[in-house]
């Protein structure tokens, strides 16, 4: 079973079901790569270095992880509720993305991470425009 198939068995099934799947799909993707990624910055030599990566890392995690509980619900959404969620969602990718972007040269994971903000943040802003 997949979020597709739950949304096609909602009893409300919404027209842009597509678009939903994808971002709840990202968003935990999302917060399983960050929180991945601030484990392996935890067990590399300087720490200290990596210190904003992994705070950014666990946030971005937490955000993530509540957005996709929130678009995965479907009965009653509040719409100014939901943008302004994932308005933050896409806005804690992208400053996470561009903190781990700095490390990808020398920590795959960060480049790893970095290219699943973006896909996530992508994904919030085409449900954004859906909406």
């Amino acid at each position: 079973m997949n979020v597709e198939d739950f949304l096609q068995t909602h009893p409300r099934k919404p027209s842009n079901s597509d678009v939903i799947a994808a971002c709840v799909k990202a968003c935990y993707g999302c917060s399983e790569s960050c929180t991945l990624c601030a484990d392996a910055c935890l067990g590399e030599d300087q720490l200290e270095r990596l210190r904003r990566c992994i705070r950014l890392n666990l946030d971005c995690a937490a955000v993530c992880a509540a957005t996709g509980e929130i678009v995965a619900r479907q009965t009653e959404p509040d719409r100014s509720l939901l943008r302004a969620q994932l308005e933050a969602c896409a806005a804690a990718c992208r400053i996470c993305g561009e903190e781990c972007d700095r490390h990808a040269d020398l920590h795959q994971h960060c480049r790893l991470c970095a290219e699943s903000c973006r896909l996530c943040a992508q994904a919030c802003n085409d449900l954004i425009a859906s909406l």
